[in-house]
């Protein structure tokens, strides 16, 4: 590895912190959700999850115990604006301070995520992210943390996994807040895209040296049999979860072929995309530091039945070795990708 390179860890706030309605903070999606019975599996929740919010300083040895140089944490944006707007909760940034200063100290290096799905459940009562506000309010609410930290933390990330808070929550329902709605899902999508690129100025005054990207998670999307019906499912898959985000990110708006797609499937209006206003698609090409990159798995494909948009996995070539969660075990597939970013998108490292 390089000079220079960085060996670190990776979390997210309601995955460890815990202290759900401590030194008052707001209530997330996520407490709704897993609150309500019959959306999480087992019944499990984040109301204690590692206790991180009372444990952070062993969590800190334990980092320097280990060698890590580089810390990836995201901030529980209903602990600064409880309501997600308005009012300033001064215990959180104070707790997000202490953790700053506890990493400078053991002399690692804190990447921040400003959002990594917490939205706050007040912002969601207004419509959340498939609504214009959420996208103003996540301005809001960055300007504030970042004139707190932005001092001692250099690299701010905007947002973790889009696909993940826009179309698995809103479109799917797997997350937080559940819904089942492919127009919604895309006007989240595109409002959180949004509000990434207005906040990349902002982070840029408020922290005048620091880097900042975004973090998208991709697929690569493949077929065992290249038939040009299969080749078209994997080219229209690659669209819905790879080119839909990283297209408008690198100037090259949403992908043309993605909304024929999506007006044929009746997905979206006649109109196309009538929740982007004039000016939104040069917002989301803000210049950008660095891109993170989440690579899971890959996605082996084979076309679609009559009538339906998606294509369908081909389980039947997909390699055997397999995570506890069931995907697929194919680390050829971040080579591959990490070589098309370089040379399809030239995104910075």
């Amino acid at each position: 590895f390089p000079e220079g390179f960085l060996w670190g860890a990776a979390t997210s706030s309601y995955q460890i912190e815990g202290a759900w309605q401590e030194d008052s903070k707001g209530e997330s999606i996520w407490d709704r959700f897993a609150h309500t019975p019959g959306k999480v599996i087992d019944g499990s929740n984040g109301d204690v999850a590692c206790d991180h919010y009372h444990r952070w300083q062993d969590d800190i040895a334990l980092m320097k115990g280990l060698g890590l140089h580089a810390y990836r944490f995201s901030i529980a944006w209903p602990r600064i604006l409880p309501q997600g707007v308005g009012a300033v909760n001064q215990a959180g940034i104070d707790f997000y301070s202490r953790l700053v200063d506890g990493l400078l100290e053991a002399g690692i290096t804190p990447f921040a995520t400003l959002y990594h799905w917490d939205l706050p459940q007040a912002i969601q009562e207004r419509g959340g992210w498939p609504q214009r506000f959420a996208a103003e309010a996540f301005v809001e609410y960055t300007d504030v943390i970042t004139r707190a930290l932005g001092d001692r933390v250099k690299h701010w990330i905007t947002h973790n996994e889009p696909w993940c808070s826009g179309l698995l929550s809103h479109q799917i329902g797997e997350h937080a807040p559940g819904w089942r709605d492919w127009y919604a899902g895309l006007a989240a999508s595109h409002h959180i895209l949004l509000s990434h690129g207005w906040a990349v100025p902002v982070i840029r005054r408020n922290s005048p040296d620091a880097e900042v990207g975004i973090t998208l998670n991709f697929t690569v999307a493949t077929t065992a049999v290249r038939t040009p019906e299969n080749l078209a499912a994997v080219r229209v898959f690659d669209g819905y979860f790879n080119r839909w985000f990283l297209d408008p990110i690198y100037g090259r708006r949403y992908p043309a072929d993605m909304v024929d797609a999506y007006q044929k499937a009746g997905v979206l209006p006649a109109s196309g995309l009538d929740f982007v206003v004039d000016g939104d698609l040069e917002a989301i090409a803000a210049h950008t530091d660095f891109l993170g990159v989440n690579y899971y798995s890959r996605s082996v494909l084979k076309a679609a039945a009559d009538g339906e948009l998606f294509p369908a996995d081909d389980a039947e070539h997909a390699t055997l070795e397999r995570t506890d969660m069931g995907w697929e075990v194919y680390p050829q597939g971040l080579y591959d990708l990490l070589c098309r970013l370089h040379c399809e998108y030239q995104a910075p490292k």
